[in-house]
């Protein structure tokens, strides 16, 4: 990144704020909607993906910490004030651990481009049902495994699994927690896939870390202020925030996926 221009690294700057706030606002999305952007500045994913998965270990997990002091120094007792729905995350991560391995280590490939347009599709489907307040809601475990299973195993070759995790954890986690869950779903899956970084001798951009981390910051701490407007307002436009920001993330992704292709 030191052959950037000086308007490139401000650009860098200002996407950085726009990715910590869609983060903290909703608890996803953040480096699906900022990525496509960076890579318009330089097309290179490695450099932005150890920096992107830095700034979410720390800021999700100041987030959680902040949120759950009490808990965590209290034990069980204090757990039914806790902003992370642990049971049902513990049960997820059980079903999505193994897929995701895989996908870090590549043991099973399929093809991207059709991989990618249909998790996409799916997701773009979940988020309409949203916006127009008739959410789809699974009748099947088998369904939401598959979903969970395929979810992992993206989230482990790339970071667009994320959407289609979402689109199940919506339906079985209150709206309160929701965020807070995913976001300690995400410390754990983003350290599988550090290491697997730190395994393979990937540069972490520990320069670039130390400028980008204050505009980040600032993009945190506004996303904070929206979160919890979102969470106090009606469970129907919070939905249609939500389905929205998925939306969005679905049409970047296809058009992404149509580009490459």
């Amino acid at each position: 990144m030191s052959d950037l221009t000086v308007l490139q690294h401000v650009l860098i700057g200002l996407i950085f704020v726009w990715s910590g706030l869609v983060r903290s606002g909703l608890g996803f999305g953040g480096s699906v909607m900022a990525l496509p952007f960076l890579l318009l500045i330089l097309d290179e994913p490695l450099v932005f993906l150890p920096i992107v998965s830095i700034h979410l270990l720390f800021f999700a997990g100041l987030t959680v910490w902040q949120n759950n002091r009490a808990t965590l120094m209290g034990g069980i007792e204090a757990e039914a004030n806790s902003t992370v729905d642990w049971q049902y995350l513990w049960k997820a991560l059980g079903i999505m651990i193994i897929p995701k391995l895989l996908g870090v280590f590549g043991v099973i490939v399929l093809p991207n481009t059709l991989m990618t347009a249909a998790i996409y599709i799916i997701v773009g489907a979940y988020s309409l049902s949203y916006i127009f307040n008739k959410p789809l809601k699974s009748k099947s475990r088998l369904v939401d495994g598959f979903f969970l299973m395929l979810g992992g195993y993206i989230s482990g070759i790339s970071l667009i699994g994320a959407p289609l995790i979402i689109s199940v954890f919506v339906n079985h986690v209150d709206k309160h927690k929701l965020r807070d869950t995913l976001f300690v779903l995400w410390i754990i899956l983003v350290t599988i896939k550090m290491a697997a970084f730190v395994v393979a001798g990937v540069d972490l951009q520990l320069a670039s870390q130390l400028w980008l981390l204050p505009c980040a910051a600032v993009g945190h701490v506004i996303g904070l202020r929206i979160h919890r407007r979102l969470v106090n307002s009606d469970t129907k436009v919070f939905m249609q925030v939500v389905g929205s920001a998925l939306l969005v993330i679905s049409c970047i992704g296809l058009y992404n996926a149509w580009a490459a292709h």
